[in-house]
């Protein structure tokens, strides 16, 4: 692999980074008990589909309301308007 950038860096008093001319806003961190950082560069996009897990779990929800497997109904009396 080669080198692009390299540079040294220090943490701020909040314990931040600023990384330089970076071509990607999110990265995932990966934190070494040896001391090394490696930083995977994420792309956040939208899922062109429902997972499988995501559906079996609405599916459960959806079987579990239609048979009454459902909690007590909330109170929402305390959020009206006039309390706003």
């Amino acid at each position: 692999m080669e080198t692009v950038s390299d540079y040294n860096v220090h943490i701020d008093s909040k314990k931040r980074v600023t990384l330089r001319g970076v071509k990607y806003q999110y990265y995932h961190v990966k934190i070494f008990d040896n001391g090394c950082i490696a930083l995977e560069p994420r792309i956040l996009s939208m899922p062109s589909s429902i997972s499988a897990k995501a559906l079996k779990d609405m599916n459960q929800a959806v079987a579990n309301f239609k048979s009454g497997n459902v909690s007590e109904a909330i109170d929402l009396s305390d959020f009206t308007k006039k309390n706003i």
